[in-house]
C-alpha cells in the first residue's frame, strides 16, 4: 500500500473515514467520458469541472494561461455532477486524480483532512499574486481549513431567486413589480404564500384561492418542487425561508459541531413549506420525482414558479419560449431577505507531480483576466466584485434581469454555505429524512436525525 493509499484510509490521528465509503469498481477506475488528448508540452495538467455551460469560458482562460505559460499544457475535463464527487474519490485511491479542480466549501475539509490538498498560503497575502480584498465578502473565508491553512481560491458566488412565468403572472392579474417585496411567515405565508396561491390552477381553471379549487386535479402549480436537493441544506428549497427566520444551520461557521436541524425556527419553515403540498399549491415529492425536474416542468409551463439558483438564470430564461422574470426571495420574519451563498473554489491535488505550475494556474484562475472572460459568458457570478459586476452587464445583455441575485450582496443578506467536516455523512441522515418528511413522516423526526448528526462531529 502506499503513503497515499494509507492517507486516505487514515485521518491525521489515525481514525478510520469515510471517503473510501464510496464504493469503487473496476469499471469506475476508467473514469469514462474523462479522456483528453495527448500535448507535446514539457508540463501537461489537467482541470476538472462539472459545469459544462461554464465550459467555453474557462477553456479561453486555460488558453490565455497557456500563452503566458508556454511549457504548461492544461486540459480541461468535465465530469458531470452525478458523477464528479466519485470519480474524483476514486482518483484520488488510484493516484490518478486531476492535478487542479473546482472544489466545493462542503467538500474539501474532508480532502485536506486527508492531505490530498495543497496548502496554497503562499498564493495570498503581501508576497503572493492574489489580494483577498479584491473578492465578495465573505467568499474567501470558507476555503481555510481546520488547521488554518488555506486550501482554496473562490471562483463564483451563488444566490437564490424566485423564477416566474411572466405570461401566467399577467393571466393571474399579477404585477411583477409586486413580487420586489413579498413576505413570508411560517404562520400564513404572508403575500408569499397568497401569490403561490393565485397562481396555481387546477384542471377546470378554478385557481387556488378561489371557491371549488380542486387539488387533486392541479393543472399548473403555483410553486414548484425541486426534487434533486433535499438533505440538510435545502439550498433552492427551503434554506431561504429558514434563514430568514434567523435561523442557522450549526452553532458557528465554518466547522459547526452543534446543527439545527431541531431548532423551531426550521421546523415551523419546513412544516409550512411541506403544508404547500397539502393544499395543492406545490406537487408532491413523488410526484415531482417520477417525471420532469423543475426546470424542465417549469419550461413546460407546469410551474408558474420556481426557486432556482443564479447559476441557471440564463438556462432557465431561454429554455421555455415565454418571458421570464427573477424576483428575489421573501423578507422573512427578521425583517430582511436571505439566500444561502456558496464559493465555489479552484484546488490543487496534493499528489500532482507539478506542484508549482498547479499552483500558478490556481493563482492564474483567479485573476481578473480569467474571471472577467468568465463573467462575460453570462453564466454565473465570478467571485471578484469587479468581474461579478462585468456579469451582471452581460447577463442584462442577454435579456437577463439578475439583481434578485446582486441585491443580497448588496444588502448583506447572503449568508454562507455550511463548511463542515463530515457534510456527506451528514446528507446520508439528512436525505432519507427529509424525503420521510415530505411524504408525511411526523416533523419529530428531524429531532432523532439531529442528535445522529451531532454524533458525526463529536
Amino acid at each position: 500500500m502506499t503513503q497515499m493509499s494509507r492517507s486516505i484510509r487514515m485521518t491525521r490521528a489515525g481514525r478510520r473515514i469515510g471517503l473510501a465509503a464510496v464504493v469503487v469498481t473496476a469499471a469506475t477506475l476508467a473514469l469514462s467520458g474523462c479522456a483528453s488528448a495527448a500535448s507535446d508540452r514539457p508540463v501537461e495538467l489537467t482541470y476538472w469541472m462539472w459545469d459544462a455551460n461554464q465550459m467555453d469560458g474557462y477553456q479561453q482562460c486555460l488558453d490565455a494561461f497557456e500563452d503566458a505559460n508556454p511549457t504548461v499544457g492544461v486540459h480541461l475535463e468535465q465530469v458531470g455532477w452525478n458523477d464528479y464527487w466519485t470519480k474524483l474519490t476514486t482518483g484520488l485511491v488510484a493516484e490518478t486524480a486531476p492535478d487542479v479542480f473546482v472544489n466545493h466549501p462542503q467538500q474539501f475539509g474532508t480532502y485536506a483532512d486527508l492531505d490530498q490538498l495543497l496548502p496554497l498560503d503562499d498564493l495570498v497575502g503581501p508576497a503572493g499574486p492574489v489580494d483577498l480584498a479584491d473578492y465578495q465578502p465573505g467568499l474567501a473565508d470558507m476555503w481555510v481549513g481546520q488547521d488554518g491553512h488555506r486550501y482554496g481560491l473562490p471562483k463564483d458566488w451563488s444566490a437564490i431567486g424566485l423564477f416566474y412565468n411572466a405570461d401566467q403572472l399577467a393571466d393571474a392579474g399579477v404585477d411583477p413589480a409586486t413580487l420586489e417585496d413579498l413576505d413570508w411567515n411560517p404562520r400564513d405565508g404572508g403575500s408569499y404564500e397568497r401569490l403561490i396561491a393565485h397562481l396555481t390552477v387546477d384542471d377546470n381553471g378554478v385557481r387556488g384561492d378561489e371557491a371549488g379549487f380542486d387539488r387533486a386535479h392541479v393543472k399548473v402549480y403555483g410553486l414548484g418542487l425541486n426534487r434533486n436537493n433535499n438533505g440538510g441544506f435545502g439550498e433552492t428549497q427551503w434554506s431561504f425561508l429558514a434563514l430568514a427566520d434567523g435561523w442557522s444551520y450549526a452553532d458557528r461557521n465554518p466547522w459547526g459541531t452543534r446543527f439545527s436541524y431541531d431548532d423551531e425556527r426550521f421546523l415551523e419553515t419546513v412544516t409550512w413549506w411541506r403544508g404547500l403540498i397539502d393544499k395543492g399549491y406545490m406537487p408532491t415529492f413523488t410526484v415531482a420525482s417520477s417525471g420532469m425536474n423543475d426546470t424542465d416542468a417549469f419550461a413546460a409551463g407546469r410551474y408558474a414558479m420556481i426557486t432556482q439558483g443564479s447559476w441557471n438564470a440564463r438556462a432557465i430564461a431561454s429554455a421555455g419560449g415565454f418571458p421570464v422574470g427573477i424576483a428575489p426571495t421573501p423578507i422573512g420574519p427578521t425583517g430582511s431577505r436571505a439566500t444561502v451563498t456558496t464559493a465555489l473554489g479552484d484546488s490543487v491535488w496534493a499528489g500532482t507531480k507539478h506542484p508549482e505550475e498547479a499552483k500558478r494556474l490556481v493563482a492564474f484562475l483567479a485573476t481578473p483576466e480569467c474571471q472577467d472572460l468568465v463573467a462575460k459568458q453570462a453564466r454565473v457570478f465570478p467571485a471578484l466584485r469587479g468581474s461579478s459586476e462585468l456579469a451582471a452587464a452581460a447577463f442584462a445583455d442577454q435579456g437577463v434581469d439578475v439583481s434578485a441575485f446582486t441585491v443580497q450582496q448588496q444588502e448583506g443578506t447572503a449568508v454562507p454555505s455550511p463548511v463542515v467536516l463530515g457534510w456527506t455523512r451528514l446528507q446520508e441522515i439528512m436525505g432519507p429524512t427529509m424525503d420521510a418528511f415530505l411524504a408525511g413522516a411526523d416533523p419529530d423526526t428531524f429531532e432523532k436525525a439531529n442528535r445522529q448528526v451531532d454524533a458525526i462531529f463529536r
